[in-house]
């Protein structure tokens, strides 16, 4: 019965322990891929890698991603100056102090 199997169903022929393949039609990205290429994307003044982003996400995804990103950014870069997430936030937009 198992022969049988193995010769009409193409998953039967593998081995147990090999991964099963499934057909790539289109990579799904998630927001934070999107974001991150997109801002790279920007910075680089890169129009056709800010385009492939922006239609990896629904433009409201890739806003919340591109929000998180600069949050995550100015957290970080706060801690390594050892100043406030706002000192750093407007010294990176020009503006000043508060």
């Amino acid at each position: 019965m198992r022969a049988i199997l193995r010769t009409l169903l193409p998953a039967a022929r593998r081995a147990p322990d090999e991964p099963r393949r499934t057909p790539r039609a289109r990579r799904q990205h998630n927001l934070f891929e999107a974001a991150a290429t997109y801002v790279t994307g920007c910075v680089e003044d890169d129009q056709e890698r800010i385009d492939e982003a922006a239609g990896w996400v629904s433009p409201e995804a890739l806003s919340f991603g591109v929000n998180e990103l600069a949050c995550r950014a100015v957290i970080a870069l706060a801690r390594e100056r050892d100043e406030s997430p706002e000192t750093v936030a407007r010294s990176l937009l020009g503006l000043p102090e508060a």
